[in-house]
């Protein structure tokens, strides 16, 4: 039950005007704290929407566990029109891999030089911040993925690099 000064009851989610699809939106996810995380408790990722409550991400989480970029999520909207993902509707077989540069290792803080690193393999990647040069990386599920991993493990022995895979796909895990 409303009161009666709440306003026009919103529209059901499937009442959403046609031209919001294709429209590029921000979902925001909601972090589960973990211990050594960076402390933030929400991380807002571009979105291409495809219908009233899911988006196709269109880049690579720096914080999220668990999504890709090209993952369709579901989403609801809150009364201030702020976008909440609520789960994965769709896989894209993409995988994320988060890297960063050991700050005495041989490539420093330089960011460049971990995308120097993957580039071989068609990787890019985003920065998280010049203070904090954390890289993360879209692995296409189509990609080398035996020798990305070979890659990631060898720089982190040889002290160039930390690394986590915050998604992984059972073509990842296989390889």
């Amino acid at each position: 039950m409303s009161s009666p000064d709440a306003g026009p009851p919103r529209p059901p989610r499937d009442e959403h005007p046609a031209q919001d699809v294709g429209r590029r939106i921000k979902v925001w996810f909601r972090l589960v704290p973990r211990e050594g995380r960076l402390p933030y408790d929400t991380e807002g990722l571009w979105a291409t929407r495809l219908s009233a409550d899911t988006a196709r991400l269109d880049n690579v989480p720096f914080l999220q566990d668990g999504v890709a970029e090209g993952e369709t999520v579901r989403f609801t909207t809150d009364a201030d029109g702020v976008h909440w993902a609520t789960g994965r509707a769709a896989d894209s077989g993409n995988c994320t891999v988060r890297v960063l540069p050991v700050p005495d290792g041989p490539l420093g803080r330089d960011a460049r030089a971990v995308h120097a690193r993957l580039a071989p393999f068609g990787l890019g990647g985003e920065v998280f911040s010049a203070e904090f040069p954390l890289v993360a990386f879209t692995v296409p599920g189509g990609a080398d993925l035996r020798a990305i991993k070979e890659l990631l493990v060898r720089g982190q022995d040889e002290g160039w690099w930390h690394f986590e895979v915050s998604c992984a796909t059972e073509a990842w895990r296989a390889a």
